[in-house]
This record gives C-alpha cells, sequence and structure tokens, in this order.
C-alpha cells in the first residue's frame, strides 16, 4: 500500500535469517506477460492513457459524509500500509530499465513478524530501547483536545525506528508510536517475562488481528471461506500460493493486488479539533501547504492524532453531508475511501520528494505492473478456472452509488487507448474493478449513520485470493506464527479482539493482555 520505496535498507534480521533473503517471484509462471502496445513507446502511452482516467478530478479535504466513502475505518488504509512495510522492501525501484521478478531480493522478512517495529532487537539496536527492553518514545505531541501523545524518538529529525518508511506520513507515522506503546504496555501487563516472550505476545495480537479483522474488511467473505476447514484456515486449501523452503514475495501481489490501498486514500485527513488540522495528502503544487501530512520529518506542533477520528474507539456521529457548519461533521469518524478504479486526484502528481518520473501513482503502479511482466487481470482469472470479467464490468471511475453524469464519469476500458485493453485488462485495474463486483453492505459504528448500511466494494476471486493466500502462506511458513505455533490461540480478552483493542490498549485503556 506504500507509495514510496527508495530508502536505504536496514540490516537484515539477524534472529530470523532463514526468511530474511527472500526473493520476489511469481505465482503464476506460465502466463504470458501482458503488453499494450507494439513498441515501449505505445506501451507507455496507453498505459498513461489508462493511468489519466484512474485519477479522478481534484476533491479538497472536507469534513462531513462523503458519497465515496466505504464502510471501513480510515485507519485500516494506513493499518495496510504498516503491514506492506512488514512483509515487503523491494531496494530496486527504478523504473528505467526492464527487470526480472526472479531476481529481486526483498530485503524485508516475507513474514507477519512486525520486523519493521522491532527492527534487530535491543542487543543490535539498543538505541531503540531502554534497559527494561522498552521501546524509548519522543518529545510529547500536542493537539486540540488529546492528550497522552508522543512522536517517534529522533536524531536531527531522523525517526529511530524499526523501518524508517514508517515515517513517511503522520498517519502511519503516529501509527508507529502506537505500536511501540502497544508493545510498553504488554511489558508492564507482564512483568517476569523475556523480551522475547513480550515480543510474541505482540505478534500474536497482531497476527490476530491480521487475520480476523483486516482480511476480513478488504476480502469477500466467500474467498475467506474457500480457505477454511471447519471454520479454521487450512493451508492445503491454498492453491496457488507455494514454496520450496520459505515463502517468497510474489509480484502478483506486491505490484498489483496489495496496491488496493492506494484506491482507499482520502484526499486528506481530520487530525483532530483545531481548525488548521484538517489536511490534504500532500502539499497542493499551486498553493503549497507546509501543513500537509508528509512526514520524515518531526512531528509540527498541535498534530497530535485523536484517534477516534480514524477507528472506532468510541461511538460518534455519522455528520450531515455538504453542511460545513455541523459540527458533528468535525468530530466524525472518517471512512476509508471505496476499493474501485479511481484514485485521488493528489496522487495524479507525487511531490518530487515522494516519486518522480512517473510522478503519477497509478501511473508508476501500471508501468511497474508491465516492466515485471505480469499477465492480464482475464489471463489470472482463467487460470484460476474463474469467468473473467466482461470488458463492459471493469468500469474506471468512483464506485458511488449514484454517479453524477458530470462529475463522476464512468469509462468502459474498452473505449481508453483505442481499445488496447479490450479484454486485456492490466491486473491492478482489473483487481480494483473486480472488489465493484463483490459489495456488501457495512453498518457504520456512528449515531444517525444510514440504517442500511454502505455499500464497501471487497476484493473478489482473483484480488482477494492473491491476497489471502500470500498473508496465509507466510502465517504458515513462518514457524514463530501464530497458525503454526497456536492456530485456535485468541486474545484473553476474547475472540472479538479487533485494530480497535489495539489502539484502545494502545492508549491505556481497557483491560490487561496476557
Amino acid at each position: 500500500m506504500s507509495s514510496r520505496h527508495a530508502i536505504t535498507p536496514r540490516g537484515l534480521n539477524a534472529t530470523r535469517s532463514p526468511l530474511s533473503q527472500g526473493r520476489f517471484g511469481r505465482m503464476f509462471r506460465n502466463l504470458t506477460p501482458a503488453k499494450f502496445g507494439p513498441s515501449e513507446a505505445d506501451n507507455i502511452a496507453n498505459l498513461a492513457a489508462l493511468a489519466d482516467n484512474m485519477v479522478g478530478d481534484f476533491d479538497p479535504p472536507k469534513d462531513g459524509p462523503d458519497a465515496e466513502e466505504s464502510g471501513i475505518p480510515a485507519l485500516y488504509t494506513y493499518f495496510g500500509q504498516f503491514i506492506d512495510h512488514d512483509i515487503t522492501f523491494d531496494p530496486v525501484s527504478s523504473l528505467t530499465k526492464q527487470q526480472d521478478p526472479d531476481g529481486l531480493v526483498d530485503f524485508r522478512t516475507p513474514a507477519l513478524d512486525l520486523d519493521n517495529l522491532y527492527g534487530r532487537g535491543p542487543n543490535d539496536q539498543p538505541y531503540m530501547y531502554d534497559s527494561s527492553g522498552k521501546f524509548l518514545l519522543g518529545e510529547t505531541l500536542t493537539g486540540t483536545g488529546v492528550s497522552n501523545a508522543s512522536d517517534l524518538p529522533r536524531f536531527k529529525g531522523r525517526a529511530l525506528i524499526g523501518d524508517p518508511r514508517n515515517d513517511e506520513n503522520s498517519i502511519v507515522s503516529q501509527f508507529q508510536g502506537l505500536m511501540l506503546r502497544f508493545h510498553n504496555r504488554m511489558v508492564d501487563d507482564n512483568e517476569g517475562l523475556s523480551f522475547e516472550a513480550v515480543q510474541q505476545r505482540v505478534r500474536f495480537h497482531y497476527q490476530y488481528v491480521v487475520l480476523n479483522d483486516f482480511l476480513p474488511r478488504i476480502v469477500n467473505a466467500g474467498v475467506l471461506n474457500d480457505l477454511r476447514t471447519g471454520g479454521h484456515y487450512d493451508r492445503s486449501r491454498l492453491a496457488y500460493y507455494h514454496w520450496k523452503n520459505f515463502p517468497f514475495m510474489p509480484v502478483e501481489f506486491s505490484v498489483a493486488a496489495y496496491r488496493l490501498g492506494h484506491s482507499m486514500i482520502r484526499p486528506g485527513y481530520r487530525l483532530n479539533d483545531a481548525d488548521n488540522m484538517l489536511l490534504q495528502i500532500f502539499p497542493d503544487p499551486n498553493n503549497p501547504d507546509n501543513n500537509a501530512l508528509t512526514g520524515f520529518r518531526a512531528m509540527g506542533p498541535g498534530r497530535a492524532i485523536d484517534w477516534g477520528r480514524f477507528i472506532d474507539i468510541d461511538t460518534r456521529a455519522y455528520g450531515v453531508e455538504d453542511d460545513s457548519t455541523n459540527p458533528d461533521n468535525k468530530r466524525r469518524l472518517q471512512l476509508a475511501y471505496r476499493i474501485d478504479t479511481s484514485l485521488v486526484d493528489p496522487l495524479r502528481k507525487l511531490p518530487p520528494e515522494v516519486a518522480s518520473n512517473p510522478s503519477s501513482l497509478a501511473l508508476r503502479n501500471l508501468e511497474r505492473s508491465w516492466r515485471l511482466g505480469l499477465p492480464s487481470g482475464q489471463a489470472v482469472a482463467r487460470a484460476m478456472h474463474l469467468t473473467p470479467l466482461t470488458d463492459e464490468q471493469i468500469v474506471i471511475g468512483r464506485a458511488v452509488d449514484h454517479p453524477d453524469p458530470t462529475g463522476d464519469p464512468q469509462v468502459p476500458i474498452s473505449s481508453i487507448a483505442n481499445g488496447v485493453f479490450r479484454g486485456n485488462c492490466p491486473l491492478w485495474t482489473y483487481i480494483l474493478a473486480e472488489a465493484r463486483q463483490f459489495q456488501t453492505s457495512v453498518t457504520i459504528p456512528a449515531t444517525g449513520a444510514p440504517a442500511s448500511g454502505i455499500n464497501t466494494p471487497q476484493l473478489g476471486p482473483v484480488g482477494g485470493r492473491i491476497v489471502a493466500e500470500v498473508f496465509l502462506g507466510m502465517m504458515f511458513g513462518d514457524a514463530s506464527s501464530m497458525l503454526s505455533l497456536d492456530p485456535n490461540w485468541a486474545p484473553v480478552t476474547g475472540p472479538d479482539f479487533r485494530l480497535r483493542d489495539l489502539v484502545t490498549y494502545a492508549l491505556g485503556q481497557g483491560a490487561a493482555l496476557h
């Protein structure tokens, strides 16, 4: 879900060396790479035309309900980014040459083991920890209506954390801070346990949330049910993700399916009650805003996050659409945008310090997929013994309930670039379009919310299967994971433990976890 990967790779996790040298590879090796023109220039031009259609018109951040909102609280977008930084790190980011996925090395352990949090541990990176095995925290953060918040520990502005990418925007940065505090409270609640035992408990809670909360939010229930036997995930049900010795990182996952989160990003987010804390994700190049959510710097004054705006740790009013005077709009739970074939306008031209050549996030995704030789979405569907989507079902545009003909163009993919994408849709775009065909109604945990819920697209049998099999395969392939050591494990507070409970616990509220 990350839009930036070009950083200096940190050292490999010395305690997990068998998994730490994971390689990129393919799930569908025998499929022909998709092409979108006879020459390199034609391919890029046609993909650029598709990318241009996949980015919506400029829509400034605003308070209040929005037709593009899903039923998924906004924090799941950035929890997904946090997971991405846990399982992937591709130091080869140049798009200027043909790349071989079998030659790419993943310098991130291909396991859901929180090495982006723990780094190489207190023995090898003691500057991240105190003598009791707790993480060091940064300076106190301020924010209207927010107390008890801390920045990440820093040296000359640089965050001293397991993965520098977790400082790339204000939201994932402060979530990283919550995870530091989650570990620290786990230390306090489990006096006498070794660092390794506390670390395992933190990992189990995190993995439990990934399996039982995050996946069901983004993947259609029917897809997940096909991976279970007797209600439990079953390794023998993995049909497409297989490895010889250790799990690898499939390019179909990292370059296509798991980039679903790019479509979930809002134009901006409100951090807290202050009038100036409704911030764009990136500065507006035509009206530079130094208060945007861009990271890799010390958190500015007043930027502490009120987490009830990002996850349902309490119950708030739903708000009223298009009513800027309604006080409920300013405090409401913000919701992720729908998984669809539309990205918000700030992603059309990323700031130069984030990415360039190309600066369009949509084009970067499409061009990278083509250069890595990914097959079309239709080819993958057929390889999975599925009936592919028709061209009429692959609509480029926002998956709102009632599209406005003037503001919500719904463009058939067959009409773009003189029909080069007929029956030949790039895998990333196909997976996003497929989600529109698998919508579920989600009830919003807010007073005054629509009684019928909000229509929420979810990954279907191609995209959802790729994502779910990779997550499950990584856990089954990791001898230290919850699925390997104790597949029936659940938190002591009960099986309904969710991301909201992880946040609540990190904030010092709720029952102790053992």
